[in-house]
């Protein structure tokens, strides 16, 4: 329940559904109609790439307005003029990946330092076997790559990690090379294109594995597929960032409305709990396939938890924000199986341990994690971003507190997926960057 002094705080459109709903737009046939869209750089660099490949995208608006796309579908795709961009954004290059490995034609990946330093062959590898060939310009393992397609053959697939990235791009190669798809992971991880595929009449089925895993089975449509109709919801990782400073604060009660709940992305919400944590869920509905809520946060004396296992992939994104409420909670906190932050925009669990030790918190780098020793001393020092958003917002949501003063290094790296978090921070009572 609200009351007249709860604070409303919109967060921007969730990025994963933003580079997914834009692919399906371009490689739909006929108008699609998309709002809700985040404009941050990651989303900007799909956007580009998509239109150097033939789709008509227009700007993406500030105010999330609707925005109208034509495509002529995947046959219409044509090889792009130059080298396809993917700047910092893992999910682009990943899953762009996936699309191009059934078109015709020869297409070089490149990014930025720090996505070319990131593994490529988690994706590649079973691409290969599908039928595209994969050339590896400079470094095993790294981009830049050159990627060429055609027509693809059916895979049977065991992932090493439960990944959207590695599922998503098999799918799509699936759909876009007409290859049916069986994959296992060892966790269900996020299933924002399964959802999409299935609200446009695509079959796409997943099942729990009689080995503990998961299973996802692909066949691909007859025909082109139809236009697209979504409302993004808000991002849930964004809304991660609001929540933690009402959390944290001594007064402050937020309302962060719209944002998506979907299972597997509410891995936060459920150890936020866990640690104490006020959060309530009101007005749940459904968009484009998508469950969202209305999320309200007070509050909290938080406490020390365990986290690990198979809860991992649903806060994967979240866990830099939930090693800063565990610096803020009684107790020590302890995160394993999270692996896959040391292959993010950064190594996370580094760059989090490093960063909090720096500002006055007792913290341990573990080989899959980390360990935080909360604590309530004033929190002082520098805070080294690399270049990674999750880790400026995450010392952001420290620094809004009584008796912080943290310098963050390159703080409008936040724009990446969430243009404007600094002037929201500062609204909620807080120093910002």
């Amino acid at each position: 329940m609200t009351t007249s002094s709860t604070l409303r705080v919109q967060v921007p459109g969730d990025k994963s559904l933003t580079h997914r709903a834009l692919m399906f737009a371009a490689a739909a046939r006929g108008e699609s109609r998309l709002s809700g869209l985040l404009i941050g750089a990651d989303c900007q660099d799909t956007a580009t790439i998509l239109r150097s490949l033939g789709a008509t995208i227009p700007e993406l608006p500030h105010d999330g307005g609707e925005i109208r796309i034509h495509s002529d579908g995947l046959d219409a795709w044509h090889a792009s003029d130059g080298v396809l961009d993917c700047g910092n954004s893992g999910t682009t290059v990943r899953l762009m990946m996936g699309l191009l490995a059934g078109r015709p034609f020869c297409t070089t990946l490149t990014g930025d330092a720090s996505l070319r330093s990131r593994p490529m062959r988690r994706v590649t590898d079973p691409l290969g076997e599908m039928g595209a060939r994969v050339r590896e310009l400079e470094s095993a393992d790294r981009l830049p790559v050159e990627l060429c397609g055609g027509p693809l053959q059916s895979l049977s697939h065991r992932s090493p990690k439960a990944s959207a990235q590695i599922k998503s791009a098999l799918l799509l190669a699936g759909l876009s090379g007409g290859a049916a798809v069986d994959l296992w992971e060892p966790g269900l991880s996020r299933d924002h294109t399964e959802r999409i595929m299935r609200s446009l009449g695509v079959r796409v089925e997943g099942r729990a594995a009689e080995d503990g895993g998961w299973t996802v089975s692909f066949e691909p449509p007859p025909g082109p597929l139809p236009p697209l109709e979504m409302a993004v919801p808000g991002d849930p990782s964004s809304a991660a960032f609001i929540l933690a400073v009402a959390l944290l604060s001594r007064d402050r009660e937020v309302m962060v409305p719209a944002v998506g709940i979907n299972p597997t992305r509410t891995g936060f919400l459920d150890a936020a709990a866990r640690m104490g944590a006020q959060i309530e869920v009101l007005n749940e509905r459904e968009s484009g396939g998508e469950p969202v809520a209305d999320l309200v946060a007070r509050p909290a004396a938080l406490r020390a938890i365990e986290i690990g296992g198979a809860e991992v992939p649903s806060m994967i994104d979240e866990l830099p924000v939930l090693a800063v409420l565990a610096a803020r909670a009684e107790g020590e906190t302890v995160v394993r199986g999270a692996e896959e932050l040391r292959a993010k925009e950064s190594d996370r669990i580094s760059a989090m341990v490093g960063n909090l030790r720096a500002i006055g918190v007792e913290a341990e780098e573990l080989p899959d994690g980390f360990v935080v020793q909360g604590t309530d001393r004033p929190l002082q020092g520098r805070v080294r971003t690399f270049h990674d958003h999750r880790i400026a917002m995450a010392f952001g949501v420290l620094n809004a507190l009584p008796g912080a003063d943290l310098e963050i290094e390159a703080p409008e790296i936040a724009d990446v997926s969430f243009p404007g978090f600094w002037e929201l921070v500062r609204s909620l009572g807080g120093r910002g960057s």
